[in-house]
């Protein structure tokens, strides 16, 4: 083996340890925060430019970063359960002094003069910033292109999406060249590129992590969260950005702390529905086809799996109204001033958010309640709600959206994402977990769904679920390309 080749086996072997691991090699100093620092930043000159995952790099600032926290841990400084990890930024989070476009022409030079306190609460926990993740333009879209950085592909077949809008991030963490990676969900953010790129992602409830700076504090259905590779992973980030802020009025006041405790469990008994397609949603026999073969998993698990589905009537209305909203509140006064450099889709949205009435938000909102009370009646009977995460596996990275699925036409840029954005509208939690991959090589995720307000339930057969198939230790092809060669 020549010496590059070892080079880059050595790289990859360190790249690709859980971020669990890896924090606790750094903690024991068998790896110096330098070497994971430098092995990552290897991996994503490597690798990135034949994914487009990281748009933005701040390789000196990591290293120096990365030879602190090595005096801090021998200097025997009290050190956070991150310490040392490097860590991905979705682009549409703030970062003081570092650049963040939101995907959009408008923003290409834009470079903050403060954090988000999701950033912040990273770097508290000792988590090192590595660069910027791409985006579609403001986030807007389940496909991750722009025309700022271009698309971001997907590694398991860099003809097709990623998914997004966290897309960047879930291709970044596939490749290895990241352990964890933040993400945002409205409609399915983390949820969607998580399962296009067999990794996971974690929509908590609204709250749970606090969401600040945003114009529009008081709103339920936009989140940020935790995306990793493995269910632990994702716990261990998220005991770190979860818990109260004042800045943040809707957060839930819990520490975070419960998500670095042990998630083993037995399922003897536990209820599940499961449901093939949200009572009635087209799904591409792809999908179907994956998900019905693991079906058995959670039954060897000892659950006892129904076939039944809670009434998500109005739910679409619901959504569309609230996200209509959202898109007129944020962009509105932008369409006025800078309408050719924003892109059709975007500048729809934000039309229909102009269009409501008083009247329509508030029969919105109270089926709205509706929903979320038919729901947790049905949730009180099983414990865990089981389903596709998207309805179509990745597709052609130059189709902007299904506009078609299984022979029923898709009215608009968002309705292919029913499946997951149904579950935004109950704000119930609801993780994204590799399942496996249809004939042709593309991941398909699970989408599991708790109780109000039970992430660790979530989390614990999630991990059980992962443990039981371990689909998320395949690796994609891209990233073995030139060690092989």
């Amino acid at each position: 083996m020549k010496h590059s080749e070892r080079h880059a086996t050595l790289t990859s072997e360190i790249c690709f340890l859980t971020a669990t691991n890896l924090a606790e090699k750094i903690r024991s100093k068998q790896l110096s925060c330098l070497e994971v620092m430098q092995a990552h930043l290897t991996q994503i000159e490597r690798v990135n430019c034949k994914v487009n995952a990281i748009v933005t790099i701040v390789a000196d600032a990591a290293l120096e970063q990365a030879r602190k926290a090595d005096e801090a841990l021998s200097q025997g400084q009290q050190i956070g359960p991150l310490h040392g990890l490097p860590v991905a930024h979705k682009d549409l989070v703030p970062t003081r002094g570092v650049r963040t476009t939101f995907g959009s022409p408008i923003y290409a030079d834009h470079i903050p003069d403060e954090d988000g306190l999701i950033i912040q609460r990273l770097r508290d926990a000792g988590a090192i910033m590595v660069g910027k993740t791409n985006v579609p333009e403001f986030g807007a879209g389940s496909h991750t292109f722009n025309n700022v950085f271009g698309a971001t592909l997907n590694p398991y077949d860099t003809s097709k999406t990623c998914g997004g809008s966290s897309g960047g991030a879930a291709v970044a963490l596939a490749c290895g060249m990241v352990p964890i990676a933040d993400g945002s969900d409205t409609g399915g953010s983390l949820r969607n590129p998580a399962n296009f790129c067999n990794v996971v992602g974690f929509r908590t409830a609204p709250g749970r992590v606090p969401f600040w700076p945003t114009d529009v504090a008081w709103f339920p259905i936009s989140v940020q969260g935790p995306m990793a590779r493995t269910v632990q992973d994702t716990a261990l980030m998220l005991s770190a950005i979860a818990g109260p802020d004042r800045r943040a009025p809707i957060s839930l006041g819990d520490s975070g702390d419960i998500f670095r405790q042990s998630l083993e469990r037995t399922f003897d008994g536990a209820r599940i529905a499961w449901s093939r397609d949200l009572g009635g949603l087209p799904v591409d026999p792809r999908v179907s086809n994956v998900l019905d073969a693991r079906k058995s998993v959670f039954e060897d698990l000892g659950c006892v799996v129904t076939n039944d589905v809670p009434d998500f009537s109005d739910a679409d209305e619901v959504f569309k109204v609230w996200r209509a909203w959202a898109m007129e509140l944020k962009f509105a006064e932008l369409l006025e001033t800078r309408r050719d450099q924003i892109k059709d889709t975007v500048i729809w949205n934000v039309e229909r958010g102009m269009e409501l009435t008083g009247p329509q938000l508030g029969r919105a909102e109270r089926k709205h309640t509706a929903v979320y009370q038919r729901v947790r009646e049905f949730m009180e009977h099983y414990e865990y709600l089981i389903m596709p995460v998207s309805q179509v596996p990745p597709f052609d990275i130059n189709t902007e959206y299904p506009t078609q699925i299984a022979g029923t036409d898709m009215e608009t840029y968002i309705d292919w994402m029913k499946s997951c954005y149904f579950i935004t509208v109950t704000g119930l939690p609801a993780i994204s977990v590799p399942a496996g991959f249809t004939e042709d090589g593309l991941p398909v995720g699970v989408q599991i769904v708790g109780r109000h307000h039970d992430e660790f339930g979530v989390l614990q057969v999630a991990h059980a679920f992962e443990q039981a198939t371990g689909f998320w230790k395949s690796r994609p092809a891209v990233v073995n390309e030139d060690i092989v060669n």
